[in-house]
């Protein structure tokens, strides 16, 4: 007997592979970039009309700050046009847009920048779409196990009261649901230091399309392959 086709809830992608894209057109990394910001831009749509509520892509981690100046000072660039599009695609689109990760290293209007998108986004009811910025899973639990501690010392959380819940509160992405679907793109088979407390019991998908090669059809078949999967959780039979 056929089975409904579950769609997932939440959807997590790290979209890897925007370098090599550029350099087998022997283009600039720069335009590889960009052009993965368009598939960003397309795969909000995309997964808006699938019915996934929240989606959740790692745009900069903290690990990118090495790259070179040139590059990161493109990425800067590239971050202050694509936050002024994603502000009209969001209010067109009823999204809302969240921002994880350590923003305070970012210059001034780029901070600006990403507070005014949730802002002006928050009643949005649509999909919750969440960018990872200079974000790092062990930052993000280094982080939450600070403000853990702080209310420890404070007196106002008593420390064998401590639950999963409790940290999952303090993480960056308090009050989302862990993602159902790990996407990752351009064949790598590694997390990357990518919601690492989240991902407990998430499915995972490789492709070795690359980012800016991604769109409805492989998010499809994305979703076709954790169709696939038989959900299990803890020590469930």
């Amino acid at each position: 007997m056929d089975t409904e086709r579950k769609i997932p809830e939440h959807v997590a992608i790290i979209l890897d592979g925007n370098g090599r894209w550029a350099k087998k057109r022997h283009l600039p990394r720069s335009l590889g970039h960009r052009e993965g910001c368009r598939t960003v831009e397309q795969t909000v749509y995309d997964a808006a009309r699938a019915g996934i509520k929240y989606l959740t892509v790692y745009g900069f981690s903290t690990e990118n700050w090495k790259r070179s100046s040139e590059e990161v000072g493109a990425l800067m660039q590239l971050f202050r046009y694509y936050m002024k599009r994603l502000l009209g695609i969001a209010k067109e689109n009823n999204v809302r847009v969240k921002v994880i990760g350590d923003r305070s290293r970012f210059d001034e209007d780029i901070i600006e920048g990403l507070d005014r998108l949730e802002q002006e986004t928050e009643n949005n009811t649509r999909l919750i779409f969440t960018i990872a910025v200079n974000y790092g899973a062990r930052d993000e639990i280094r982080r939450a196990v600070q403000k853990i501690a702080k209310e420890v010392k404070a007196g106002t959380l008593d420390p064998e009261a401590i639950t999963e819940q409790t940290i999952s509160d303090h993480l960056d992405t308090a009050g989302l649901p862990d993602p159902d679907l790990l996407i990752r793109t351009g064949s790598e088979l590694r997390l990357s230091n990518y919601l690492l407390w989240q991902n407990a019991y998430t499915e995972f998908y490789v492709t070795d399309v690359l980012w800016p090669d991604f769109n409805a059809e492989e998010l499809d078949k994305a979703i076709d392959a954790y169709n696939q999967r038989e959900r299990r959780f803890g020590n469930a039979k």
